[in-house]
């Protein structure tokens, strides 16, 4: 069993129009940055945004930020409540109406705090709601 509550992370890349969501382990241990950014790791994604100039003024140009604002948050941060329900909006297209499988462990990290999965809605649902 895992001490640890799995934080979701949300990483775009918009110079390839790609977003993916993935967990810590996922981000550390497995080819998910290779898959978005074409790099492969964190030190390799943060040079290129310092130096690669197409990624930098697609970045721009998504984010309606100037090239003094750019950062590693800006294309991988903890995902929010809002952005897992694109998620879950997107699996349902994909499925029709059967029930969504779980799409990571039964509790996470989102930037609103801890959720927890429910099956009878196949959605995570805020902690604090059971409180």
């Amino acid at each position: 069993m895992k001490n640890q509550i799995d934080t979701i992370y949300i990483l775009e890349n918009p110079e390839r129009n790609i977003i993916k969501f993935a967990t810590g382990y996922q981000l550390k241990y497995e080819d998910t940055i290779k898959d978005v950014f074409g790099v492969a790791c964190l030190n390799d994604l943060e040079m290129m945004i310092q130096f690669n100039k197409p990624f930098q003024e697609s970045i721009c140009n998504s984010k309606k930020i100037s090239l003094n604002y750019i950062s590693l948050n800006q294309v991988i941060r903890i995902a929010s409540k809002n952005e897992l329900l694109q998620l879950r909006k997107q699996m349902l297209e994909k499925l029709g109406n059967l029930p969504i499988p779980r799409p990571f462990d039964s509790t996470i990290k989102l930037q609103e705090g801890i959720f927890h999965w429910d099956e009878a809605n196949s959605s995570y649902i805020s902690e604090q709601l059971g409180a």
